[in-house]
């Protein structure tokens, strides 16, 4: 299994996997759209020439924050490490651009807490709160919680 940048073949199978967790109300589901203009945020986990196992994007909001988003692994892959390697390589993408600080909004608190990132209240991230999520349907209750991760400089 590897880690790689997302390349556009991989498109209608992110896809897939990211709805398949949104019909599950475990994450917003995502257009194509909105995936092919995204491509270069997204790192997959794959088997050498075979399907995408796992997903994740690095997002930039501002010229100091990014979000780590739509993060999904394959029901029968879970618990091997993929989500935290697909987390690692999104973070090390925004160290590399000189991001101070990355976020996620999540269910799963625990999982990123192991990868060192720590609770803060949504409202400490005004740039996410009112470019997307003030129009996301489940606004303001969606019981996702704010997890931040410090890079510095």
């Amino acid at each position: 299994m590897i880690i790689r940048k997302a390349q556009l073949k991989d498109i209608i199978e992110i896809q897939t996997l990211i709805n398949d967790f949104a019909a599950r109300d475990a994450m917003l589901p995502k257009s194509l759209s909105v995936l092919y203009e995204n491509v270069r945020d997204f790192y997959v986990a794959a088997d050498e020439d075979g399907p995408v196992l796992g997903c994740c994007a690095a997002h930039v909001c501002w010229e100091d924050l990014a979000e780590i988003k739509s993060l999904a692994v394959r029901d029968e892959y879970q618990g091997r490490k993929i989500g935290s390697g697909l987390v690692k390589a999104c973070v090390e993408d925004c160290r590399a651009l000189g991001i101070e600080k990355v976020f996620a909004l999540t269910y799963r608190v625990p999982f990123f807490e192991t990868l060192g990132f720590h609770r803060v209240e949504k409202n400490t991230l005004p740039q996410k709160i009112w470019s997307e999520c003030i129009n996301c349907p489940k606004f303001p209750d969606c019981g996702e919680e704010a997890v931040v991760l410090e890079l510095g400089k």
